[in-house]
């Protein structure tokens, strides 16, 4: 049974606002189950579907990056001030002054 033009519009905001809300899983409800009853409806599902799923390939992108990129840069920031926090140390204890080879000099 075909949709009225209410429904139409219904459907075709419910699948925007269903991606919002679930994702990928509201619009490819919305065009399985309304999508061949409407073709507003199909096209603004099938739009919304398409746009959830570069986002959730956004998503893995970033998450990806996140560990091979921002996980080790925060090791090798970790290590960089044991090193240089430990040669500090070792600087101090014989008397000689130590100035860190990267440093915001905020407090004077």
């Amino acid at each position: 049974m075909p949709l009225s033009p209410a429904e139409s519009r219904q459907w075709g905001m419910l699948s925007h606002v269903g991606g919002i809300i679930l994702s990928v899983v509201g619009p490819l409800i919305v065009m399985l189950v309304f999508g061949p009853r409407d073709a507003f409806t199909k096209d603004q599902s099938t739009e919304a579907l398409n746009f959830q799923i570069t986002l959730l390939i956004g998503y893995i992108v970033a998450t990806i990056i996140t560990f091979i990129i921002i996980i080790p840069l925060g090791l090798v920031v970790w290590i960089a001030g044991l090193v240089f926090g430990v040669m500090g140390a070792m600087a101090a204890n014989k008397g000689e002054t130590y100035r860190y080879p990267f440093n915001l000099r905020l407090i004077k």
